[in-house]
């Protein structure tokens, strides 16, 4: 059975950063425009592309609080 595709990761706050990456979902342009075309193991790979972005942020974010700290 194939695996279904996840539903949009649209948060509606929807501004583009200086990469053209939505600030709120932080898929690409070119992401948002073909999502309904996606399939759904395109759509996963977006979403996991997704997750490592916010890991890498959170990450950086945590590092320079450390920084800031000490």
């Amino acid at each position: 059975m194939a695996r279904s595709g996840p539903t949009s990761p649209c948060i509606n706050v929807c501004v583009l950063d200086e990469h053209d990456c939505c600030k709120g979902c932080r898929r690409t342009v070119t992401e948002i425009a073909r999502w309904s075309r996606l399939s759904a193991d395109e759509q996963w790979a977006v979403i996991a592309r997704i997750e490592q972005v916010r890991a890498d942020e959170r990450r950086a974010a945590t590092a320079a609080s450390s920084a800031a700290e000490g």
